[in-house]
């Protein structure tokens, strides 16, 4: 085991090791605030998941906007400055997140740092992307996700004994984290963008590349599968911890150990198992790790041990541990290097969209039927969803640009 992580240390750059460090310390910040964020406002300000679905969404709505004009900004400037940028706007308005008394000022609140936070994700993936040689990205990928979840075996769990204490230091320690990131990138982080011999762009003509995305309707028809995938996916932090909270009694300390069997099984399992993926067509991968999805979110709907919520949720991680390596691989692959901000930034619609309509649409569920209602409509959404990744694997399976190639093997040592 060490001889292999090992191995894996040194097929990797340093500047990659780096990223992936500060992007631990920035996870442990979000997941100590994140999970519990729609039980303090349900919580604080005596409303129900409807109305803490607004404000989430509108959260997701200006974040969609802020993501567009940073992907773009990110290709004319380059990638350091905006992820900077955006760490440190995070910090200041997490803290004002916390001192907020009056649900009425979320609203405007939360429309200006959706916008402005969001800046620096296209930069961050576009970062990877031009870290990374095109075979090794869907593993780099993939060692982003263990150590985001590493960060949730600490970040709930803390963040549940925090929150049963006071929800206020949940909001400090996150900005916190944002600062002590924001410094990492700054001093031993260079530039990436890469360099090209193209004509400078205009700003406009920076923006107007995002026609040149949205007329590929191959690359639209994947976007529109994965946003329904999304609505899906999203539920697990959005609504699940308020349904456990209202339905089973659960604590959020409890909710924080749950999230934890999740973490666990990606730090367990993600290397073995972007490994076995690797090379295998990518929307077939995108369509296995989907019926997992059906399967652990229906499973809401019928069990009601805490057992078996453990076991829904590794579920769920199984195809979270397909889908998310092949997804971001896919994309990175597929984005033409001078516009890799932009292409990433419009893969980014897959989740800002549901994230948008996500939670006030399971809060109108939630708050007006039936609660388990909510997860028979994820699963018929999720069959829809295998579907269309099976459409798109008839359509485009073929297309090399669409399948990450296969490192070649290196030959054994000689004797």
């Amino acid at each position: 085991m060490l001889d292999r992580l090992r191995n894996i240390y040194y097929d990797f750059p340093k500047k990659f090791w780096v990223v992936v460090g500060a992007s631990f310390i920035d996870r442990i910040g979000g997941t100590l605030l994140f999970p519990f964020f729609s039980l303090y406002i349900t919580w604080k300000f005596n409303v129900g998941m409807t109305q803490a679905g607004i404000v989430l969404g509108t959260f997701s709505a200006f974040g969609l906007i802020g993501s567009m004009v940073g992907g773009a900004l990110t290709d004319k400037f380059g990638r350091k400055f905006l992820i900077i940028f955006g760490l440190i706007f995070s910090a200041v308005s997490t803290l004002t997140l916390g001192l907020v008394n009056e649900f009425a000022v979320l609203i405007p609140l939360a429309m200006i740092i959706g916008l402005f936070s969001n800046f620096g994700g296209p930069a961050r993936q576009a970062m990877i992307a031009d870290i990374l040689p095109e075979e090794k990205r869907q593993e780099g990928f993939g060692i982003l996700r263990v150590v985001a979840n590493m960060s949730w075996i600490i970040g709930p769990i803390l963040g549940g004994f925090i929150a049963n204490r006071s929800y206020f230091m949940l909001f400090v320690l996150d900005a916190v984290f944002s600062c002590i990131v924001a410094v990492i990138f700054y001093r031993y982080i260079p530039e990436t963008k890469p360099e090209t011999t193209k004509e400078p762009e205009s700003i406009l003509r920076t923006f107007a590349g995002y026609g040149t995305a949205l007329r590929d309707y191959a690359y639209v028809a994947f976007l529109v599968v994965s946003i329904l995938m999304g609505l899906v996916y999203l539920q697990m932090y959005q609504s699940l911890s308020v349904f456990l909270r209202d339905v089973h009694g659960l604590t959020p300390q409890t909710y924080g150990f749950l999230m934890t069997s999740s973490a666990i099984t990606v730090i367990l399992f993600q290397f073995q198992t972007t490994r076995v993926i690797k090379g295998r067509p990518a929307f077939i991968m995108m369509a296995l790790g989907t019926f997992f999805y059906m399967i652990g979110f229906g499973m809401f709907g019928f069990v009601t041990a805490l057992w078996l919520f453990a076991a829904a949720l590794v579920v769920i991680t199984i195809g979270e541990m397909i889908v998310m390596p092949t997804s971001s691989a896919l994309v990175a692959n597929y984005a033409p290097e001078d516009m890799r901000g932009r292409y990433m930034a419009v893969f980014g619609l897959s989740w800002t969209i549901p994230a948008t309509i996500g939670p006030s649409a399971a809060g109108l569920i939630l708050d007006n039927y039936n609660p388990y209602l909510l997860w028979y409509v994820a699963a018929g959404i999720s069959a829809v969803t295998i579907l269309g990744f099976y459409i798109l694997h008839l359509w485009l399976g073929k297309h090399d640009r669409f399948n990450p190639p296969v490192p070649e093997k290196e030959p054994p040592p000689s004797s």
